[in-house]
């Protein structure tokens, strides 16, 4: 199964509040909004997929835990993203420092762009739509982005000022100056 994309405009136009709320409402729902104004429900992923982003998170936390200088978020954190979309990456990290500068309510979408995130393309993903998903992160402002695509054995790295590099089968990927010392083993999550 594939997402769903519903374009509400122009017929309706949600605001920030409730497009919040119909994702409380929602809770067992994947939702995501373009900045466009399209609405995204999402399918769960099947048990491979879980498996592998579990440990991509897990990997991710871990680090960040040790290094002290960022949080973490898994997938279903949301971010408001200064385009007016409304995204959640498989996984993301922002410095402390922005995070708590903004001091924001923790329990609405996370009003900031990540300094890194990672999509994880699932059997179920459009790899034009991920693509074009991290190239909007990247665009907002976001440092770093990963596509990681076990259908095809590649990730695609995506960098502030820089065109897209296309990894085949790598062993591992460093998460460079923006998360010094960051480094993710793909031997159980890319096969």
């Amino acid at each position: 199964m594939t997402a769903l994309v519903l374009n509400l405009h122009p017929a309706i136009e949600l605001t920030d509040e409730q497009f919040f709320q119909l994702c409380q409402n929602n809770r067992d729902l994947r939702l995501e909004r373009t900045a466009e104004g399209e609405l995204i429900i999402m399918p769960p992923t099947g048990w491979k997929s879980g498996n592998r982003n579990g440990r991509l998170t897990q990997r991710l936390f871990n680090w960040t835990d040790a290094d002290g200088k960022g949080i973490a978020f898994d997938s279903s954190t949301g971010f408001k993203l200064p385009n007016g979309a409304d995204r959640s990456p498989n996984a993301a990290w922002i410095k402390k420092e922005r995070l708590e500068a903004l001091n924001p309510n923790p329990e609405r979408f996370l009003p900031l762009v990540p300094d890194f995130v990672v999509e994880l393309r699932s059997a179920s993903d459009n790899l034009n739509t991920l693509q074009a998903k991290i190239q909007e992160y990247i665009d907002c402002g976001a440092l770093l982005g990963w596509l990681i695509d076990p259908q095809n054995q590649q990730v695609e790295i995506y960098r502030q000022g820089n065109n897209v590099e296309v990894l085949q089968s790598p062993s591992a990927l460093s998460g460079e100056d923006v998360l010094p010392g960051f480094v993710l083993d793909l031997g159980q999550i890319l096969n």
